[in-house]
């Protein structure tokens, strides 16, 4: 869904802040319920949930925040990894089905469901993956993808949600290139030059962005990604050190200071032009989409929503950036589905930091 150049959003300008929105079975005893208010992390919850992930590994079938607490909830399967997450602070949760299950249930998806329009991921409140399928999946394919879910023995909840899933194209704070508006996501650095990550199908169009329709060149990629992941990186070229934040659309800027890996549950905002700062929770880890032109892995899943021209834009929690917003589907208010690649995953790969 891309937008013609020659349609404009006013920018003031537009890669200072950072922020610019490239642009796409019944309950068991041991399952959390599904929907729960949004918590705020404490800074500490986004180490401890790493420690506990690399301590524990397939002993864990993740992590949530507790809606009413705030605090980390593990998911385990065994009483020693109950104990090494009670040792790490953390309070635990036993599970009955394991992160391999879970990954076991992801791989028959794939091999066997791998419907344009569906959607996967793991949502560790319910210890389920929790799949979603569009309105343009048929009714002959929602009854495929249902037959695979129910072989599964209950790892597997599926529903429908509205609207198509798609990559958007339009603006945030807007750039330009290949006759498509975009915008970035987050300012970075690297031995002391400066560049933005966005979304890899924003990068795909153009080697060149400008930051208004015909404008001169601000910056030029290095490096983009999409399918299988959506990042992808420009460096600037007009001299400019734009300030590391994300704007937000009322005069004002959120500063980013850090980056983390979004938890389930957590309260989160994203940033972009079309709809501005919107809000929402975090609902899955480890998403796949399988956009028309090309799944996406290893995504997250919220309901901070969006339109076509957020792309790109920043998914972020106080002064933590998480994401680079890819898509949605059937988004109104905080209903619907909003996509996001994991942003520590673009800046390990360009070696870059936000500052």
């Amino acid at each position: 869904m891309r937008a013609n150049s020659r349609a404009r959003f006013g920018v003031s300008l537009l890669l200072v802040t950072g922020a610019l929105g490239l642009g796409a079975a019944p309950s068991t005893a041991a399952d959390a319920p599904a929907a729960a208010p949004s918590a705020v992390p404490a800074p500490s919850a986004y180490a401890l949930d790493a420690a506990v992930e690399r301590q524990l590994g397939a002993a864990t079938a993740g992590s949530y925040l507790d809606a009413k607490t705030g605090k980390l909830v593990v998911t385990v399967t065994t009483d020693r990894a109950e104990e090494q997450a009670r040792a790490a602070g953390a309070t635990v949760r036993r599970v009955a089905r394991s992160a391999a299950r879970l990954d076991a249930a992801m791989r028959t998806l794939e091999a066997e469901a791998k419907i344009t329009g569906t959607s996967w991921g793991v949502d560790p409140r319910t210890n389920r993956v929790a799949v979603e399928a569009d309105s343009s999946v048929s009714a002959r394919d929602m009854a495929r993808l249902e037959a695979v879910a129910e072989q599964l023995g209950g790892a597997v909840d599926v529903k429908r949600v509205p609207g198509v899933f798609h990559r958007e194209v339009l603006g945030g704070g807007a750039i330009y290139g290949g006759g498509s508006r975009c915008s970035a996501a987050f300012n970075v650095t690297k031995g002391g030059a400066r560049y933005f990550v966005t979304a890899g199908h924003c990068t795909n169009i153009s080697a060149n962005w400008a930051a208004s329709s015909g404008g001169s060149v601000i910056g030029v990629r290095e490096g983009s990604s999409f399918p299988t992941n959506d990042y992808g990186i420009v460096r600037y070229t007009d001299g400019s050190a734009p300030a590391g934040a994300v704007d937000l659309h009322n005069g004002s800027r959120q500063d980013i200071a850090s980056a983390a890996d979004a938890v389930v549950g957590q309260a989160i905002r994203k940033s972009g032009s079309t709809t501005k700062v919107t809000s929402g929770t975090v609902t899955a880890v480890n998403v796949t989409v399988n956009y028309s032109d090309g799944p996406v892995y290893n995504m997250v899943r919220t309901t901070a929503c969006s339109a076509g021209g957020d792309s790109g834009g920043a998914h972020f929690a106080g002064s933590v950036a998480l994401g680079i917003h890819s898509g949605s589907s059937g988004c109104s208010g905080t209903s619907g589905s909003a996509i996001h690649q994991p942003v520590r995953e673009a800046l390990a790969a360009y070696g870059v930091a936000v500052y």
